[in-house]
């Protein structure tokens, strides 16, 4: 393994991060935002820290699958190390695992919200097709729900919550891969689309490689965003079971930038340019969201805030 540098912070990440230099900017949903409680962006931003790197590591195309798995196995022990307390410090290129250690402990949250994403990135280097629709779930059940989770929990919010949390988590992260299909295929040989979808149509992964959509793939990614439609119902109930104002606040404006990026998805074609949210879409959505769950509160249509956000 050689040394590599993490480009957020300068420090030296000795064999094991590979830093691709993105951060939540980059991010097509908010990471941590102002909305939150402000004593609890710490530990949101030390989850993304760990999440991101974890992430890089598995979408480098210059590794091996081995050495990925060897890289993420190695963030995974350091992150549930049994023997390792509030003092104990963290072997040289795993900071970000000690940090997250010391802030789930802190919080009282399961190690889950962090291994299951390890999981996820270890299937990831070698997992570059799926069969079908409800393999792609399963890969967003680790890949993207342990994320909505962790921040439930964070706020001590009820479990009941984790049906709601986890469809919106799983229609985001679905419309990312389809927003990014064809750099996921060149870049990383990775499909995030049901095969069986593409063979009803007579395709197969080489469609990618067009620079626009065939009826056929239009109607496989229109296949999709139905399936998206139907969690997003679901999702939209997740507002409204908070007790956390800021909190509801945050996942009500999420809410509504998945619906808009789903509407531009069924309008635009992701082969021929990426298809993405404007400036004007965050703050539309963000302005609905923030004052539907503030309507909704002050006119008894939710639950009302608790005292902590």
């Amino acid at each position: 393994m050689t040394e590599t540098r993490d480009s957020s912070t300068g420090n030296s990440a000795p064999g094991v991060e590979t830093p691709s230099g993105k951060g939540a900017a980059d991010e097509n949903f908010p990471v941590g935002s102002w909305l939150l409680p402000a004593a609890l962006r710490p530990h949101v931003a030390t989850y993304y820290a760990f999440a991101r790197a974890i992430d890089d590591i598995a979408d480098n195309p210059e590794l091996a699958p081995e050495d990925k798995i060897t890289r993420l196995s190695a963030f995974e022990a350091e992150l549930t190390d049994p023997a390792a307390g509030p003092t104990t410090s963290p072997r040289p290129g795993l900071e970000k695992a000690s940090h997250l250690r010391k802030s789930l402990a802190a919080t009282k949250i399961t190690a889950a919200r962090g291994t299951d994403l390890i999981a996820a990135f270890k299937q990831d280097a070698v997992k570059l097709r799926y069969a079908d629709w409800g393999e792609l779930i399963g890969y967003c059940r680790l890949s993207a729900n342990p994320v909505g989770r962790y921040l439930l929990d964070l706020h001590g919010e009820d479990p009941a919550g984790y049906g709601a949390s986890d469809a919106l988590c799983t229609a985001l992260q679905i419309l990312n891969h389809l927003q990014d299909c064809q750099d996921d295929y060149h870049d990383l040989d990775r499909v995030y689309l049901p095969g069986d979808w593409l063979a009803a149509e007579g395709l197969d992964v080489t469609v990618l490689d067009l620079t626009a959509s065939p009826a056929g793939f239009r109607r496989v990614l229109d296949r999709c965003l139905d399936g998206v439609n139907s969690l997003l119902q679901e999702a939209e109930t997740l507002p409204g079971r908070l007790r956390s104002t800021r909190l509801a606040m945050e996942s009500a404006v999420i809410v509504q930038l998945a619906k808009r990026l789903t509407v531009l998805l069924r309008q635009g074609d992701p082969l021929a340019g990426r298809v993405a949210l404007s400036r004007a879409d965050f703050i539309l959505c963000g302005l609905k969201g923030v004052l539907g769950v503030q309507f909704g509160r002050l006119f008894g249509r939710q639950q009302p805030a608790d005292q902590r956000g």
